[in-house]
């Protein structure tokens, strides 16, 4: 097997060797991607240390939120039924509340997210659907799973750190996946609180402020982009004053992050139907916020 993973990255180096050189990508290649490995390996090796009692304490909390959800939603239901079965539910939803029904398939109506997060609107019951399975999911996937994969000798998850998987060239993690734990519940939150460092030690988070948006407005020359970076503002909650008609000071938090969402949509091409399923809006609704942006920024546009 060692043999056959030898011959084949040598076959392999005599084809996209030259490539690379056609391509430009050698410097790359050799002074960041190679010296990278040795890094990454390092960081494999050492892990991250878990606190163990508090994802304990989280799955025993998450247990009992969703038995408590279970009772809302079987009061709001009137009656009892298996929450995670969608043909239960849709009988629920659809014939004995009389919720218009919005996307079918083939076995019946939906009841995907989408189509809760749209008839939330009108009834309660939608709504705690959503927060029982997105806690439901936290709990298996994050609070349970990540115990478990926890070495027994150091204490610590090493995960897997992939050079070459994303077609933007970031890392990706892998086994488990340690960058999709989430952040935008306060349940979300509390779990990354659980990846915490060595006694004496403490974790650095380090990131580019708003880097794609600083390109743009240096490219698009953007009179009120780069006004707004030379000003020092927070180009997000600029933009959530200007879509909200509020001051900035005015902006919460998921109005801040609904304008993240708006400021790289735009800026990426993300079409009004998929800026509006992003945000669990209307699609003239996003339209609207599309037209709106265009209309405050012109270079950006043009």
């Amino acid at each position: 097997m060692a043999c056959e993973a030898c011959d084949v990255s040598l076959q392999l180096s005599q084809i996209l060797g030259p490539k690379m050189e056609e391509g430009g990508f050698l410097d790359l290649y050799r002074e960041m991607e190679l010296p990278l490995i040795f890094v990454l390996a390092e960081m494999e090796m050492n892990g991250i240390k878990i606190d163990l009692p508090l994802l304990a304490k989280l799955s025993r909390e998450f247990e009992a939120s969703l038995n408590r959800l279970i009772g809302e939603i079987c009061e709001l239901a009137g009656e009892e039924f298996n929450i995670n079965s969608p043909k239960q539910l849709a009988e629920i939803l659809f014939n004995k509340l009389k919720l218009p029904p919005i996307k079918k398939t083939k076995t019946g109506f939906s009841t995907d997210e989408e189509v809760l997060t749209k008839l939330a609107v009108t009834h309660p019951l939608p709504g705690k659907i959503i927060h029982f399975r997105g806690l439901s999911k936290l709990k298996s996937t994050y609070v349970d799973a990540l115990s478990t994969l926890v070495n027994q000798e150091t204490g610590r998850i090493h995960t897997s750190f992939n050079q070459t998987v994303t077609a933007t060239g970031r890392l990706s993690s892998s086994d488990p996946n340690l960058q999709n734990i989430p952040i935008r519940t306060e349940e979300g939150k509390r779990i990354r609180d659980a990846f915490i460092p060595q006694k004496g030690w403490s974790i650095l988070s380090a990131d580019y402020a708003q880097i794609e948006l600083r390109i743009l407005a240096h490219i698009s020359r953007d009179s009120i982009l780069t006004a707004a970076f030379q000003r020092g503002e927070d180009v997000h909650r600029r933009t959530g004053a200007e879509i909200y008609g509020v001051s900035p000071d005015k902006v919460d938090e998921q109005m801040r992050r609904e304008a993240k969402v708006i400021n790289f949509g735009v800026i990426y091409g993300m079409s009004a139907f998929g800026l509006a399923k992003e945000l669990g809006v209307d699609t003239k609704v996003a339209q609207a916020y599309i037209e709106e942006y265009f209309l405050k920024h012109g270079g950006v546009k043009s």
